[in-house]
């Protein structure tokens, strides 16, 4: 099973990639999202999927007695896709804040708004 998520973590990385040099702002943003979600799976493929028990303690604080599945994955998978979806938003808004100013997305054209070296 690692397998084919490490093969699903490197299809979700070309396509990011891929993306995120198109040149268009939204595809970059939209890269990005898959980038981030690329990594997640690759984090929980590192966490090794095991059919473990999950990581509570029994009554009275006890260990159980048989194998427990690896909590820090799961907690570092949580926190990043908090501060992903906070990147997002974040990204999303300069976007349109990008849209309204210029009225297109191309980064390329978007170059045209900066000063030249000259004129400063």
């Amino acid at each position: 099973m690692e397998t084919v998520l490490a093969l699903l973590s490197g299809l979700l990385t070309a396509a990011a990639v891929w993306l995120m040099l198109s040149g268009n702002l939204l595809r970059f943003l939209f890269g990005l999202l898959l980038l981030s979600n690329a990594v997640n799976l690759a984090i929980f493929a590192a966490g090794r999927l095991t059919g473990a028990a999950p990581p509570l303690l029994g009554p009275g604080g006890a260990l159980p007695g048989h194998e427990m599945a690896n909590a820090l994955p799961q907690a570092l998978l949580l926190t990043a896709i908090v501060i992903g979806f906070g990147l997002f938003a974040f990204a999303l808004a300069l976007t349109i804040r990008a849209w309204r100013s210029f009225g297109h997305l191309e980064v390329d054209r978007m170059r045209l708004a900066e000063p030249d070296e000259g004129e400063k």
